[in-house]
């Protein structure tokens, strides 16, 4: 399939947005941190704790903002349906589909199941207790049966698939870049992509960029009362 980027009109169009890309690098810091302070334990769970708070409110900023955000981050332009799915691996995508532009109907794939398992893991954090010194917020409000199962699972089978995912996601990204010339990192920097001309552009203004910061806003209060709960 020939590359978007390849016509001779290609122009620079705005694709992520601010919010978007902070989003996205944000959540890749808070992953790292929660891997390493997992991994080393005992006085780090603290920042365990808190990295997978931060990784809490991102989630919800994020699904609000596939609401109402740019026109590329909304779910609505990547919810993509298994017709078209196959039609994508196919290489039969139609004219007008855009699915080289922002989430290919495979990477949103990716994208919305990385993002379950981040808050399956969140959820079962939030309740789980190590019966050393960690214990989460949440954990009050669960019955010992269901505190043990979630923390069996957000200790080993959750953190294992996720990193599984996430290096898959990774694999991905190198794959595109060495075998099919896509860089899906620049565009997540810079916000732009080199596109044919007529290609829809998502709203990045000053308005969007502060409804964003409202959405985050609202999104700290949340955490902050889910912190207050356990006390």
């Amino acid at each position: 399939m020939p590359l978007p980027a390849a016509t001779a009109d290609a122009t620079p169009v705005r694709i992520w947005d601010l919010p978007t890309r902070a989003f996205h690098w944000l959540l890749a810091a808070a992953f790292i941190g929660l891997v390493v302070s997992g991994k080393v334990g005992g006085g780090a769970m603290v920042w365990h704790i808190r990295f997978g708070l931060l990784v809490m409110g991102l989630l919800l900023f994020r699904v609000l903002w596939g609401l109402v955000g740019g026109h590329w981050s909304r779910f609505v332009r990547f919810a993509y349906g298994p017709g078209t799915l196959l039609r994508y691996l196919r290489g039969r995508s139609r004219p007008g589909e855009h699915h080289e532009v922002g989430h290919s109907p495979l990477g949103a794939l990716s994208v919305f199941a990385l993002l379950g398992l981040l808050a399956l893991q969140v959820g079962t954090g939030l309740v789980a207790d190590d019966e050393i010194a960690t214990v989460g917020p949440l954990n009050r409000f669960v019955s010992g049966a269901t505190a043990t199962s979630a923390t069996a699972w957000h200790k080993d089978f959750g953190s294992s698939i996720l990193v599984v995912l996430v290096l898959l996601h990774v694999a991905a990204i190198v794959f595109y870049r060495v075998r099919k010339g896509r860089d899906l990192v620049g565009p997540m920097i810079s916000g732009d992509k080199s596109l044919p001309a007529g290609t829809p552009a998502t709203r990045d203004s000053a308005a969007t960029r502060g409804l964003a910061l409202l959405l985050a806003a609202a999104c700290t209060a949340v955490v902050v009362w889910v912190m207050r709960l356990g006390g």
